[in-house]
């Protein structure tokens, strides 16, 4: 029995397919997007999912840490790191970078002091 597509040729077929499906919701995105009241109900539900999902990941990536490096960092270190990072954010008049880079950077100076 032979192959209907040799796997080169499967796997741009694949990517094909991928692009399309993702860039037909792009198109309908920007249809609906000229449609959208910024300040409606259904731009603010969006909004909401999106910080919600960002928090859901960001408290994952805390407690439940994938990979060696992060999870050698005790979860007392990971939680004030990031409420500092937190408080830098609050003081800065909610600049995201400067809230960023203090809880990475108070990790990174503790990953400097540890031994692994």
């Amino acid at each position: 029995m032979t192959d209907f597509l040799s796997p080169p040729q499967t796997i741009w077929i694949a990517v094909a397919l991928a692009a399309a499906a993702t860039y037909i919701w792009r198109a309908i995105g920007v249809m609906v997007s000229g449609r959208m009241r910024v300040d409606g109900p259904a731009f603010a539900w969006v909004s909401y999912v999106a910080y919600g999902l960002l928090a859901a990941l960001v408290s994952r990536m805390i407690v439940l840490p994938v990979g060696p490096s992060l999870q050698a960092v005790p979860l007392s270190i990971r939680l004030g790191c990031a409420a500092l990072g937190l408080l830098a954010y609050a003081l800065t008049k909610r600049n995201v970078s400067v809230g960023v880079s203090v809880g990475a950077g108070l990790l990174g100076l503790y990953a400097g002091v540890q031994p692994f």
